[in-house]
This record gives structure tokens, sequence and C-alpha cells, in this order.
């Protein structure tokens, strides 16, 4: 079962397009009003937007990969190319904001005049900008590829906000000394932004427990279905960012197939209502395991296999 619909891609696919020509837009606004005003907090921004659209483009890419149905080589589809993508965005995020915190401390060193005219009214234009990106970005299906776009607007967004703040301190003050730390501030939002995604899209990689599930509340609402005597050998992971998949042995009576199916599909319904897990595979057993883990079944056993 697929969590996305054919009508959700497409509209995501259109905003994503848009956001992309609007985003680039920008960002070429940003590099000339930051060299002719000598702001290095502008150029911050414009390297903060450069992100975005990377961020936008792979997330363009990604829902195209994502529609594509199951094949016999990828049989659970391309659920992952989007955190892939998240992944590769985040990385980039990374070396950004170091890149930020060099050149806001070599400002320090050797402070510039800046035109905080400038930065205001740039900035104020990409606070009505990014605010309305994010604002359809959050409107849209939110896997977390999606979700690490729409991070990266809300942060534009308040970041955008704060060049505005500091554009009237400095003409205010007429310290120059504000600039670099916005710079800072700027940088810093980055960072923390993509540690976020990062910390998911391992955890999806590396097929961890998906986020905000507890194995053992999984493991308490299947041995509450009437018939079920014992669950063990469980596992729950990630397929994509909104995908889950489980498999587990399931002890039950020594009673007709015919008999087990009804529990079958009612714990395949459970898992729905209360987990979202739609790929599943069970496996039935009515002696004890003689391994806990791993699971060795005597020669014998009735089995039921459900994908």
């Amino acid at each position: 079962m697929h969590v996305h619909s054919h009508g959700a891609d497409e509209r995501t696919s259109k905003i994503l397009r848009v956001s992309l020509l609007v985003t680039a837009a920008y960002i070429g606004l940003l590099v000339v009003a930051g060299v002719r005003s000598h702001s290095l907090a502008l150029l911050s921004e414009a390297g903060h937007n450069l992100t975005d659209f990377v961020a936008l483009l792979l997330s363009l890419v990604a829902v195209y990969f994502h529609s594509r149905p199951p094949s016999p080589t990828h049989t659970y589809g391309y659920h992952r190319a989007g955190v892939l993508a998240a992944l590769v965005n985040a990385g980039a995020l990374v070396a950004i904001s170091f890149f930020i915190f060099y050149e806001a401390v070599l400002r320090i060193q050797h402070p510039q005049p800046v035109q905080a005219g400038t930065m205001m009214l740039v900035a104020a234009a990409g606070v009505v900008m990014n605010g309305a990106i994010a604002f359809m970005l959050y409107r849209t299906h939110r896997d977390v590829n999606v979700r690490s776009a729409l991070l990266h607007e809300i942060g534009d967004t308040v970041s955008t906000a704060a060049v505005i703040v500091g554009g009237w301190a400095i003409l205010a003050t007429g310290q120059l000394w504000i600039d670099s730390a916005l710079s800072f501030g700027i940088g810093a939002l980055i960072l923390w932004s993509s540690f976020g995604i990062m910390r998911e899209t391992l955890n999806i990689l590396l097929e961890g427990t998906p986020r905000g599930m507890k194995l053992a509340r999984v493991a308490a609402a299947i041995q509450e279905i009437e018939g079920v005597n014992d669950v063990h050998d469980l596992h729950v992971w990630s397929i994509g960012s909104e995908t889950s998949a489980l498999s587990c042995h399931i002890s039950i009576a020594d009673i007709p197939m015919s008999a087990s199916e009804r529990i079958l599909r009612d714990v395949k319904e459970r898992l729905h209502a209360d987990f979202r897990i739609d790929h599943t595979t069970i496996q039935f057993e009515h002696a004890v395991c003689e391994v806990a883990h791993g699971c060795v079944i005597p020669v014998g056993e009735v089995q039921d296999h459900t994908r």
C-alpha cells in the first residue's frame, strides 16, 4: 500500500517547481544586494537560500522517483529516494554553515561599512517569499524530504526577519559587528536544522525503529487481540519516511487455518489503525520456539505469511 496518491504527488511537484523559480530569482537579488551593500548577512542568506534551492530541487526529483511503482528489482518502490535526497541536503547545509562561521570571523577582524537600508528592504522581500513557500509546503503531503525543505524555508523566514532587525540596529547604533553577529546566528540556525534531518534520515537508512514508535506498544497491541498467545521475534523498520514494515512470530492455539485467518485479519487491522503499518510478514506457530531470537521452529509448524 502506498501512502502517497498520484494527485498529492502532482500537487507537490507543482508547488516545488514554482518555489524553485522564485527562490532562484531571490538568490540573484541577495547576491547583487549583498555585494552592493557590503552585507555579509545578505550574502549568508544567499548561501542559505542556495541550499534551499538544492533542497527543493532534490525534493522535486525525489517526488518523481517516489511516485514510480514497485518493480521486480525494487519491490518496495523508491521510497528511500527522498530520504537520500534529504541526507545529501543536510550534509550540504552543514558545510555551508561552517563556511558562514569562517566568513563572519574574518568580517569581525576586518569590519566593512554596511548599507543597512538595503539590507532591510531585501530581507523584507525574503520574509514574504520564504513565508509563502513555507505555507505552500506545509499544506502538501510531508515526508522527511519535503519536511527538510519546509524546515529550510521556515529557517529562512526567521533568519531574514532577523536581518531586518539587524539592519535597523545598525542604522540606530552604527555598530558594524551586528552584521557578523547575524551571520553567526544564521549559521547556527542552519546547523541546528540540518542535524535533525540527518538524525532522522540515518535512522531510516539504518532500518531503525520508526520515529515516535515504541516496540513495546506494538507488541502489547498485538497481544491484546483474541487468539494471540504470544508475540516475539518482532521487528519494525522504516522503508521510507512515512512507510513502515513489520515482521514477527505469533503464537496461537493449534487451530484450523480457516480459524487463524480471523486472527491474522485482526492483527493487520490493528497494526494499520494504531501504527499505520501495512507491509507485514507474520508467521503463526503453536509451539514454543527452540530459540528466542531467530526462532527455530520444529518441522511441521503451521505458518502463514502475508506481505
